[in-house]
């Protein structure tokens, strides 16, 4: 396999959300190191990303009374919002012309897992999801003050129920856990602490606004991972995020996600190192730059939206401009992967748990409704003869195997069944 088109295959499959037509051919071009620059170096503006108009998500106040006459239209609204708000971020995803950006932040919501449905108000999942983008390739320690009183995040791991008298374990040991330090590197008395630390957190459920009641706060003294003091939320993070347990498990949650989900990080892995003042963006760009990225041993199965988002670009569409919203929705939930509503907080699962037989017949029903709503002018301008050749740059696949290239060559003359072969195609469903 050609290292150099592999090389730019992954930062545009793992770095954004795919090629647009033309894109990959021209990167290809360009060389590796002109490619690597632009796609981590973000913008001052993304003019495809602003034409993405914010949706307009309000605070519909407490749930009305079960039989009630403004149970209904309560209902409505709440669909409503809660709709508008996945097209509003699967078109920034689509529209983006700089891609790193909403993919940093898709990272960080599968990182900080919080699920609206629980929550089932649309508004404290829209701040949480601004939080993620404002501080996506930003400071960790930053981004981890802020989650701290973000109101999604606290009522999904009932922060709120969490007092003086009666400490909630679940966000301390996430927080430690899930979100900063990693599995065994935290006893169970640590919980107890950190627990007590994190007391007194009150969030209104409609809008995600946080406060502290400091009635409700434990403050006294608490022994956190050998430490004595009175922690806050910030010195809190301030505490756990300077640890070199932060480092090496951001620099894990990395390597899994953008470079291989079955293989072990490396011992040398560059973007630890970088990640030494916790910056984001030099952890991704140290990343970016890896001797993994070359390395063909490290393929990733694309999660479905990931390949939802990267067949819209192929294609040319614009996913609240389909033809129904509920029926998009309904194939991201066959296929286990909705934005705003991961399964657990451990987020979703990825490589071969998105591989069934099941997944792939929803996968091809869903690419046969895309493709019926594209005018699939960028395979029909290519010359029947040159579209298997043409095709990889298209889709910025490295190279077809001997076996595609036979199922696509027998389907040159009908677009529609060309294009459905490529998309389920195994070499575009895996980042190589």
């Amino acid at each position: 396999m050609n290292s150099k088109r592999l090389e730019i295959s992954r930062l545009f499959h793992r770095f954004g959300f795919g090629p647009r037509p033309g894109e990959y051919a021209q990167a290809v071009k360009n060389g590796v190191d002109s490619t690597r620059t632009n796609l981590v170096t973000v913008p001052e503006i993304d003019l495809g990303a602003a034409r993405v108009l914010d949706p307009v998500i309000t605070d519909l106040g407490q749930r009305p009374a079960p039989n009630s006459k403004e149970i209904v239209p309560f209902a409505i609204a709440m669909r409503f919002q809660s709709q508008q708000l996945i097209l509003w971020w699967l078109d920034r995803m689509a529209l983006s012309d700089h891609g790193l950006t909403e993919r940093m932040t898709w990272f960080w919501h599968g990182h900080w897992a919080t699920s609206i449905d629980k929550l089932n108000y649309p508004l404290p999942m829209f701040k949480q999801n601004k939080v993620f983008r404002a501080h996506a390739l930003g400071n960790f320690n930053t981004m981890t003050k802020a989650m701290l009183n973000d109101g999604a995040l606290q009522f999904w791991l009932d922060g709120q129920d969490s007092t003086v008298k009666a400490p909630n374990e679940n966000l301390g040991r996430e927080l430690m856990e899930l979100f900063v330090l990693g599995v065994n590197r935290y006893t169970e008395d640590d919980v107890k602490a950190i627990a007590r630390a994190l007391t007194g957190y009150q969030v209104v459920r409609s809008n995600g606004n946080v406060t502290i009641n400091q009635n409700r706060r434990d403050s006294k003294p608490v022994v956190l991972l050998g430490k004595t003091a009175v922690f806050n939320g910030d010195s809190l993070a301030d505490f756990l995020v300077s640890r070199d347990d932060c480092a090496q498990f951001i620099s894990e949650r990395l390597w899994y996600r953008f470079i291989s989900s079955s293989e072990d990080m490396t011992s040398d892995f560059a973007a630890k190192a970088s990640f030494a003042d916790r910056s984001i963006a030099s952890a991704v760009t140290a990343m970016a730059t890896d001797s993994s990225m070359s390395d063909s041993r490290y393929s990733l199965v694309k999660s479905p939206v990931e390949w939802f988002i990267s067949a819209c670009r192929a294609l040319e569409l614009t996913p609240s401009k389909l033809s129904t919203p509920g029926q998009l929705t309904s194939y991201l939930d066959k296929l286990s992967q909705v934005p705003f509503s991961p399964p657990n907080v451990g987020g979703w699962p990825a490589g071969e748990a998105w591989l069934s037989s099941a997944t792939a017949q929803y996968r091809i029903a869903f690419a046969t409704w895309l493709i019926k709503q594209s005018d699939l002018s960028v395979i029909k301008n290519i010359a029947p003869s040159a579209r298997v050749s043409k095709s990889a740059d298209w889709l910025g696949i490295p190279e077809w195997t001997p076996r595609t290239q036979n199922a696509l060559r027998a389907s040159i003359s009908d677009p529609a069944q060309f294009v459905l072969l490529a998309l389920c195609s195994p070499e575009y469903i895996v980042s190589a």
